[in-house]
């Protein structure tokens, strides 16, 4: 009903639109240059993003070294890339992900800030006279013939198609306000009182978040400044009103992905631009008095552009010099206020005989701002296989018949391995439906969706991503299997098949112990490596072991031919599901991307603990 009601909306929204163009020409051409704008700007950063590859997340995970140099960054990322906004979304998906810390995207995002005001300062020192069309059909034509000229030279391309319709957009909204504004004079609402004030930071707030860009928002005050449709007092409230709309989406998204440390760099950019803002409001008219004695000085008093950019520069790198002696400490605040959610022991923690139905569980860390960055994206999945992997844990010892906590125990508990299936016990297929597929789904939706160029190394790595998923699937899938047999045979009276259900339920548990404290342990690699070969060797002679004893058992006619094949065939199960897990740990110890992930997010200094990695 929601998704009708939304696009019933957006049908009327497009219609009154469209009719609005109809009465007016002037605002149909605004409305197009402020189009070709955005449109210019999405092309620039997508061809940014295509032909710098892996290399823009690579610098950012080595630019938070120093608070200086974390702002260096988003200085030179915002210069580059014309959006803070933008900026400010990967550093998030980069600190949730644990690839930085959150002192170092704090930095970060005070550099964003400052860095945002570039784009103002060309746009006010190209003035309202200087026409950038002539400069623009030039840059479409090689833009386009970029495009077939390989990969790179078509992220090129999209690049020089992004100036190109930078260009003709800001061209077109000087022309639409030209021919619009003659009956849009918003100059008679003085802004001088602090009602008036508001009102035009409000106006910059809503087109701030409707349009996704304090820049798109600038421009068109730029643009209505140079035409008399506004006058400087009223551009400087909706240039404050934009920076505080810039951070909206922040927080926004922020909040969405769930995750902690994204919601404090959220909480942190919009802390940073309101008590910035309020702090402008304050000193309105004290800055107001700067700008025009620096313009005084300067030349520039009847440039009223270029003091708007100033305005924008110097309440800016006003808050910078607030937050910088503050870094450590809000961060220390920020854990605070929004401390780590207490991780559960047990994920799998619905009755088998309850009365309501649980719900499907669902990927946890695999947030869609992650997808802006190939090592986020890397990131968030190797996270989101540690959680299958103790979802695939826990359904696997609930196919046993056994508590969870004793996957933790060097030994099983002789009184639980002899025990009979509780009545009510949890079924294996349907703990398969309801907490594995959905979340192999959403790893396998997630992985399909990233749509990044990728080296050598992330292939390799997403392959192996997807054969770990796979091996964790196919453990459960024959525990599902081997919970049959042994239920059936567990609930009979002493026996000797009985027996041997207890012999094999006892070694399964003894190998998920051993791999589950293997993937935990830290061992040099020689020494990882034989402890797996001594769990090869173990679990080889217990088969081989265990097979005997069954023939030997048939001779001693203990068994019959029907028993016989059972234990067989659940054998079998079992050394599959052992040859699974090992293959997951292989493969995530084989990858040398894998353990750089790993190595990053169990860092001491990290605020992150990843998933099924905190000491029992």
């Amino acid at each position: 009903m929601k998704h009708y009601s939304r696009i019933v909306l957006l049908i009327l929204a497009a219609v009154g639109l469209a009719l609005s163009f109809w009465f007016s020409s002037g605002w149909l051409e605004l409305c197009a240059g402020l189009a070709l704008f955005l449109f210019g700007m999405q092309c620039l950063e997508e061809g940014l993003r295509q032909l710098a590859g892996g290399k823009l997340e690579q610098l950012l995970a080595r630019s938070t070294a120093t608070s200086f140099k974390g702002l260096m960054f988003g200085i030179g990322g915002t210069l580059l890339l014309q959006s803070s906004t933008l900026v400010s979304l990967l550093t998030i998906a980069f600190i949730s992900a644990g690839l930085i810390q959150l002192a170092g995207g704090i930095a970060i995002l005070f550099g964003a800030n400052l860095g945002a005001t570039s784009g103002i300062w060309l746009l006010a020192l190209a003035g309202q006279n200087l026409s950038l069309s002539p400069l623009a059909l030039p840059l479409l034509v090689f833009g386009v013939l970029g495009g077939f000229l390989g990969e790179k030279s078509k992220a090129a391309g999209r690049i020089v198609l992004g100036i190109a319709f930078i260009f003709l957009g800001i061209d077109q909204i000087k022309e639409g306000f030209a021919s619009f504004g003659d009956g849009l004079d918003l100059t008679a609402y003085q802004a001088d009182g602090l009602m008036g004030s508001l009102l035009f930071a409000l106006i910059g707030l809503l087109v701030t978040v409707v349009l996704q860009s304090s820049h798109a928002t600038l421009m068109l005050t730029l643009a209505a400044l140079a035409g008399g449709q506004l006058d400087l007092a009223q551009g400087f409230a909706i240039a404050i009103g934009s920076n505080v709309g810039s951070s909206v989406t922040t927080a926004f998204v922020g909040s969405l992905g769930g995750n902690r440390s994204g919601q404090r760099l959220a909480l942190a950019h919009v802390l940073f631009n309101v008590v910035t803002c309020s702090l402008a409001f304050i000193l309105l008219g004290p800055l107001s008095w700067l700008v025009d004695r620096i313009a005084d000085l300067t030349g520039l008093g009847d440039n009223e552009l270029i003091q708007l950019a100033m305005f924008h520069s110097l309440i800016n790198a006003m808050g910078v010099l607030l937050f910088w002696p503050l870094q450590e400490r809000l961060a220390r605040w920020l854990v605070r206020w929004l401390p780590e959610r207490e991780e559960p022991q047990v994920l799998i923690t619905e009755l088998a005989a309850g009365p309501e139905e649980p719900q499907r569980t669902r990927a946890r860390y695999l947030s869609e701002r992650a997808l802006d960055s190939v090592d986020a994206a890397a990131s968030a999945v190797v996270r989101e296989l540690h959680h299958l992997g103790r979802l695939s844990l826990e359904v696997i010892c609930h196919a046993l018949y056994l508590p969870v906590d004793q996957l933790a125990k060097a030994q099983g508990d002789e009184r639980l391995l002899h025990a009979r299936p509780e009545r009510y016990h949890l079924d294996a297929e349907a703990l398969y439906q309801r907490h594995i597929k959905g979340v192999y789904g959403d790893l396998l939706s997630f992985m399909g969706r990233l749509d990044l160029p990728l080296d050598e190394a992330h292939q390799q790595f997403w392959v192996s991503c997807q054969l770990a998923a796979l091996q964790l699937v196919d453990a459960v899938k024959d525990a599902k299997h081997l919970q049959k047999n042994l239920g059936r045979f567990l609930d009979q009276e002493p026996s000797p098949i009985r027996e041997a259900y207890v012999d094999l339920r006892r070694h399964l548990l003894a190998m998920l112990h051993e791999l589950r404290e293997l993937g935990r342990s830290d061992l040099p690699e020689e020494a990882w490596n034989e402890r797996l070969r001594w769990l090869d060797e173990k679990a080889a002679t217990f088969d081989g072991t265990f097979r005997t004893r069954l023939f030997n058992s048939i001779r001693s006619t203990e068994l019959d031919g029907l028993q016989t094949s059972s234990l067989m065939n659940d054998l079998g199960y079992a050394s599959r599901i052992f040859q699974s897990l090992r293959n997951v740990l292989m493969l995530g110890e084989g990858e040398l991307l894998f353990r750089e992930l790993r190595r990053l997010e169990q860092d001491e200094e990290s605020l992150i603990v990843l998933e099924g990695e905190r000491p029992s």
